[in-house]
């Protein structure tokens, strides 16, 4: 819609942000019109008018097989467009239309914003199935009649009241006509069903809704006051009630049709079962980050009694083996920290990767300056928890192998998310500037443990490949190739 609005019509920014806000209703509009709506605009020099957005019922056949957006009709060709445009009013004149041998009613709604007519909604009703219509009918089509009055007003869509299509209630969930005053004229069947989950023994029918609806909630106090007002359709509102062990969702809908206030129409779900499921997801979720809060501290008590135990030791070769393995644990014991504040099994893997360059920077010889560039970006838990060991032994075997005793040096570890959109990699490198590899060294085939540790998570658990080369001035660089999911995946 923006494309053909800013490409044919003279709309500013603000004119086409309330065509969006109108969109965004008028599906309520279509399913209590049983009709298809076409939005039509004058294009820039009034001579023709484009089709900008369309919609179809869920309430009824469409008149429209075709899609209608962006085709552009003459003026004049249609001329109850040009009447509703021109005058400013609800144009209902004319026989029906044939389309492929159905009888179309037709009709044309002006859109109004700020006492100028934007545009023209054409309002098409397939009449091939058309029957006398019953109750329920009956009041969709005059809620219908009132909410189009209010957009030729300029009064609807309600202004800052922005709809989630998906999340809030439609007319086929429930609906409820109120009076003036608040009393119900009129209930369908889903509306009543989902007040009997709140526990309503009687008809809806003849009943303040606001006051019904505050009787059935549990008691609350001031909040009472304002439920009765909410429920009562005073003001365009959406909120949720719960009662009897049933939740329902409403959604209030003043209508001022010439401008005074006649009524309310209120549409209503029952969403007892999906806020069940809700509530049982963040269970869920809450004991998973309380399993990695006790994983953590279980492996931070498991590397206490490492460090404890190496202190008793003679072996200085046997301290230091405890050592690597305290902060092997270390590496895996931040994973699980980092998920135990998290609502997913996916970790911003920068900041693990900052914490495990400072606790490994803690064993270096000399004055060895550690740093990151790049970013990791966010990664599931099965490939952060092994990359953080390998990035461990890979930078503990740098500090530890790379620098003499006193020597200053530098480490730094960098990352960078490629590979195509069908394989996407993660693509790591860890340079040293210190005394760089043997001539004959091979990686592969090193016996050296941390290596080991390196090659089989690496190659194994995370399926991408591991090299250590000569870096090109001086030292060495170890490069990392690990597949990895796309971010924007949850």
């Amino acid at each position: 819609m923006n494309d053909l609005v800013r490409q044919h019509t003279a709309l500013s920014d603000s004119d086409l942000e309330w065509l969006h806000l109108l969109v965004s209703e008028w599906q309520l509009l279509s399913d209590l019109s049983f009709a298809d709506l076409v939005l039509w605009v004058p294009t820039l020099d009034g001579t023709r008018y484009v089709s900008v957005a369309q919609m179809r019922p869920n309430t009824g056949p469409t008149s429209y097989q075709d899609d209608m957006v962006g085709h552009l009709v003459p003026r004049g060709r249609r001329p109850m467009l040009d009447s509703a445009l021109d005058e400013g009013r609800i144009v209902r004149e004319g026989d029906p239309e044939w389309r492929e041998e159905v009888p179309v009613r037709v009709e044309s709604i002006p859109v109004r914003r700020e006492g100028r007519v934007l545009g023209v909604i054409a309002r098409n009703t397939n009449l091939l199935t058309v029957r006398t219509p019953s109750r329920l009918e009956l009041t969709y089509l005059q809620s219908a009649s009132d909410l189009a009055q209010m957009i030729a007003a300029g009064t609807f869509p309600f202004p800052g009241q922005q709809v989630d299509m998906d999340a809030s209630p439609r007319a086929g969930d429930g609906l409820i006509r109120l009076d003036a005053d608040g009393v119900v004229q009129y209930a369908s069947p889903n509306a009543l069903s989902a007040y009997h989950r709140l526990g309503l023994a009687a008809d809806l029918v003849g009943h303040h809704l606001g006051r019904t609806t505050a009787e059935l909630a549990p008691a609350r106090g001031p909040v009472d006051e304002a439920l009765v007002k909410l429920a009562s359709g005073w003001a365009p509102r959406e909120f949720e009630v719960e009662g009897n062990d049933g939740v329902i969702q409403l959604r209030a809908i003043p209508l001022k049709p010439k401008g005074t206030h006649i009524g309310s129409l209120v549409l209503l779900r029952d969403v007892t079962e999906l806020r069940r499921r809700e509530r049982e997801l963040i269970t869920k979720d809450a004991t998973i980050r309380e399993i990695h809060h006790r994983v953590k501290n279980n492996l931070q008590t498991v590397a206490a009694l490492l460090r404890l135990q190496s202190r008793r030791m003679d072996s200085e070769q046997g301290r230091e083996a405890l050592n690597e393995a305290v902060r092997r644990v270390g590496s895996i014991a931040i994973v699980h920290e980092t998920l135990s504040q998290n609502l997913d099994e996916r970790v911003q893997f920068d900041e693990i990767a900052d914490r495990v360059l400072a606790m490994v920077a803690e064993i270096s010889p000399g004055k060895v300056i550690t740093r990151r560039t790049g970013r990791f970006g966010i990664l599931d838990a099965e490939v952060a928890t092994p990359l953080s060991m390998v990035l461990t032994e890979i930078l503990q075997n740098a500090l530890e192998h790379a620098f003499d005793q006193a020597e200053q040096g530098s480490v730094e570890v960098g990352a960078v998310r490629g590979g195509s959109r069908t394989d996407p990699r993660l693509i790591v490198t860890v340079q040293d500037n210190g005394r760089g590899l043997p001539e004959d060294f091979d990686p592969q085939r090193a016996g050296n443990l941390g290596l080991q540790i390196v090659r089989t998570l690496v190659e194994g658990e995370l399926g991408g490949t591991f090299d250590m080369v000569r870096a090109p001035e001086r030292g060495t660089r170890v490069l990392l190739d690990i597949p990895v999911r796309p971010e924007k995946q949850h």
